[in-house]
């Protein structure tokens, strides 16, 4: 694909060589990310984070991401607090938004909606998210994860084992990552889920037609054995048509380190896209994984900021110019990797 001033909408625009591309980017990204220097590559650019649904991450990792490069954020969180919920258009907001920035990452509530905005701004769009139907940027940063993560342990992507638990109706980042992995070769997939929440079946059909073995689970100690890889996600309360609805589910998919130490083998990395969703009733994944080594959920989030970086310079032509820019950093930096 053709990364410079095009819009990132789907994880379907990419090829493996994109890929591959935006992972060497995000490695030189690491010094900036690590405060060991910076650079103001950036320096007069203005990103638009509009958040049309709660974000906790992805909000902060995409402005982190753009300050870190040099630029400036701007911010509006929730439709309450934008005019739209006066009852402007999609459109019109795009088209105003689009003057007066560089870039906008956008994120709401409803399928396909960050396409239809895309179609009428004036600068690159960003999907962070639109309903149940994609998180392309997730993808990358969990992808990225299981990549170093499997190289670690003298594994590659090709061939892995990865079982995919919980919410995979609704979860849209298993969506985006099922997608990505298309990419690859000799994936044998787990997918642990109420009969309920199972995975699309166009997006199972996929899977099947690129030659990926599937097994199907519902409970989780018979769906985590002979894994690399477990990516638990939590119930997506949000998509249901009642938290009435939702709480059928919550809790019936929990991995803890009591199920993990039985069921799994000892090298075994556990992901999760997060919010995990620690409430006693739901508890996908239990806090007292915290200290397990393979628990890779604070590196994917790191990654994360990495990959975003990656994206930002690669649509707005800076992958090359980084280090033209670079500067010593002026404070003392006590960030720790983990």
């Amino acid at each position: 694909m053709e990364f410079l001033g095009n819009h990132i909408l789907s994880i379907d625009q990419f090829d493996k060589d994109d890929i591959v591309k935006v992972f060497l980017i995000a490695e030189k990204m690491i010094p900036y990310a690590n405060r060991e220097k910076k650079t103001r590559v950036l320096q007069g650019a203005i990103l638009s984070n509009m958040f049309f649904e709660a974000s906790t991450r992805t909000r902060i990792s995409f402005g982190s991401a753009f300050n870190l490069l040099g630029g400036e954020v701007r911010e509006t969180t929730g439709i309450e607090a934008s005019s739209l919920a006066k009852g402007e258009s999609l459109y019109d907001t795009a088209r105003v938004l689009s003057g007066y920035s560089d870039l906008i990452v956008m994120r709401h509530p409803e399928k396909n909606s960050v396409q239809e905005f895309s179609e009428a701004s004036r600068v690159p769009v960003i999907n962070a998210g639109d309903g149940e139907n994609e998180h392309p940027s997730q993808a990358l940063l969990d992808l990225f994860t299981i990549k170093l993560e499997l190289e670690s342990k003298g594994k590659s992507i090709d061939g892995s084992n990865i079982a995919l638990v919980g919410d995979l109706k609704f979860g849209r980042a298993v969506h985006s990552l099922c997608k990505a992995l298309n990419l690859f070769e000799n994936i044998s997939f787990n997918l642990i889920s109420p009969e309920q929440l199972k995975l699309p079946p166009e997006i199972r059909q996929d899977l099947v037609y690129n030659g990926m073995k599937i097994n199907e689970f519902n409970s989780i100690e018979s769906g985590i054995g002979d894994v690399d890889i477990i990516y638990v996600t939590r119930v997506q309360e949000e998509r249901f048509d009642s938290p009435k609805e939702a709480n059928k589910y919550k809790g019936l998919l929990k991995l803890n380190q009591n199920i993990y130490t039985e069921n799994c083998e000892p090298n075994t990395v556990i992901m999760h896209p997060l919010p995990r969703d620690s409430r006693p009733d739901a508890n996908e994944l239990d806090t007292d994984m915290n200290e397990n080594p393979n628990l890779a959920i604070y590196r994917q989030t790191d990654n994360g900021l990495l990959v975003r970086m990656a994206l930002i310079s690669l649509i707005l032509g800076v992958d090359q110019t980084l280090s033209d820019y670079d500067e010593d950093i002026s404070w003392v930096s006590s960030k720790k990797s983990n």
